[in-house]
């Protein structure tokens, strides 16, 4: 394979200068630690954003909760507030330690973001969030909404004529159009969805049922996002959400730290310094792993420790923190193809924006390939009867890699935690799968009971 210079040095002085890129272009797992991490005091001095966004954007979801419980029954029971379940996966916990063959100490635990209400994924935070934001910003410069209104008043006519004459648009690989799509479409506003080559067909299907516009491409998830951007900008009443720069979107995430939390003291799970909590989030272009990551960091500081999940195929975050390069490298660059089975995460050019308020805070990355993730999916539908999307397994690779791993040794070593894992919490973050039609769901867990036997075979 041929590469040409990426920003003006070749390939071989790429991978003198980081080793680990050997095995990352030859699309092999990998477990990497975080040179750069730093103290939560240190790193929280290089960030803009502080806790009182994060309490803003938590006020704005509750103002906005009568009216999400009124158009969307299966939140009634919450009170309009969008939120997943945390659960113990003792059986899960188990059956990995058979299968790889090592001890998991501490308890496993899975944050159900699969099963959030309206589009069943974690983009059901930040996006469902940014279009609220916007709804409001919009309401209130005409002075048709306060902030002591009783929200529930937007489910009417007037609203809905008044916000068609707006459109919405974004890029997406699937899960981030559907949870624009549900909201925007269901305020009354326009939407438009550009969806990136691998976006899964019944998402597309989905959003134009209930009435979205969908684009299709046929290249990847940053040309989707680039042609949504331009188009968007062509038209004064149009607004874009920005998955690769959007504050909003960051912010919306970053609430689910505070529900997380009041869950884990309801569970009797304490975090502190000898109960270290852990935290696995898969990864596509950064928003909804690194907006968690922040406000869990807000809140149990060094703590918590944090690791992206990104397939092999699509490590775009990985190569934009190893290299300090963010959005000005993708993994195109360095010969990965950008393919895989887990469309929500396959994206080749991570935010600059996310990177650069993360890369202090993270702990690392890793990397699991396709195979591995059906082999999961099918391993938790048989011992904890969920089911999941492909990609929202990536999760549960963590704890594997972290106890397997040298470098996951190294990082337990370095930061003193080895002789406190028995009191040690994992949470792997399920990021979608609950809205997958059932014989497509039946499909993957099929293909895993057959990676599954072969592996074991």
């Amino acid at each position: 394979m041929e590469f040409t210079k990426i920003l003006g040095k070749d390939i071989e002085e790429w991978k003198q200068e980081y080793p680990i890129l050997e095995k990352i272009i030859a699309t092999e797992p990998v477990f990497w630690q975080n040179p750069r991490q730093q103290t939560f005091r240190e790193a929280i001095k290089k960030i803009t954003l502080h806790e009182g966004d994060i309490k803003a954007a938590e006020e704005r979801l509750q103002r906005f909760s009568p009216y999400i419980a009124k158009v969307f029954p299966e939140t009634q029971s919450a009170s309009g507030i969008i939120e997943s379940p945390t659960v113990h996966i003792a059986a899960m916990q188990a059956e990995l330690e058979k299968m790889y063959k090592l001890t998991l100490p501490g308890s496993l635990l899975l944050k159900c973001d699969s099963h959030l209400a309206i589009s069943g994924s974690i983009k059901a935070r930040g996006g469902i969030y940014e279009v609220l934001k916007h709804a409001e910003d919009l309401a209130m410069a005409h002075r048709l909404l306060t902030v002591n209104d009783d929200y529930a008043i937007l489910d009417s006519e007037k609203f809905r004529s008044f916000f068609s004459g707006y459109s919405i648009q974004v890029g997406s690989t699937g899960n981030l159009g559907l949870s624009i799509g549900m909201i925007g479409a269901q305020l009354g506003f326009r939407v438009t969805v550009h969806m990136s080559a691998d976006a899964k067909q019944w998402k597309k299907d989905l959003l134009r049922c209930k009435g979205v516009t969908v684009i299709e491409y046929g290249s990847d998830y940053s040309k989707a996002v680039e042609a949504g951007r331009k188009q968007s900008q062509a038209d004064p009443t149009s607004y874009f959400v920005d998955d690769e720069n959007s504050t909003n979107l960051f912010l919306g995430y970053a609430v689910a730290a505070a529900r997380l939390k009041s869950q884990l003291d309801e569970m009797n799970v304490v975090v502190d310094d000898e109960h270290p909590l852990f935290v696995y989030l898969p990864c596509g272009v950064g928003g909804g792993p690194g907006g968690v990551a922040f406000g869990l960091k807000m809140l149990y500081r060094d703590n918590v420790h944090c690791f992206f999940a990104e397939p092999t195929h699509s490590p775009c975050m990985l190569i934009g923190l190893l290299t300090g390069q963010h959005d000005r490298v993708s993994v195109q660059d360095f010969g990965i193809d950008n393919r895989t089975d887990a469309d929500g995460l396959a994206v080749g050019r991570a935010s600059a924006f996310v990177g650069k308020t993360v890369e202090n805070l993270l702990s690392g990355v890793y990397t699991v390939d396709d195979a591995e993730l059906y082999v999961l999916l099918s391993m938790l539908a048989n011992t904890e009867r969920m089911y999941l999307e492909p990609s929202a397994l990536a999760g549960v690779y963590g704890p594997v890699q972290l106890f397997r791993s040298n470098a996951g040794q190294q990082y337990l070593a370095e930061h003193k935690l080895s002789g406190k894992m028995a009191n040690a919490a994992h949470i792997v973050w399920a990021t979608g799968g609950s809205m997958v039609p059932e014989e497509i769901m039946q499909q993957y867990y099929h293909e895993g009971l057959r990676r599954l036997k072969q592996r074991t075979s």
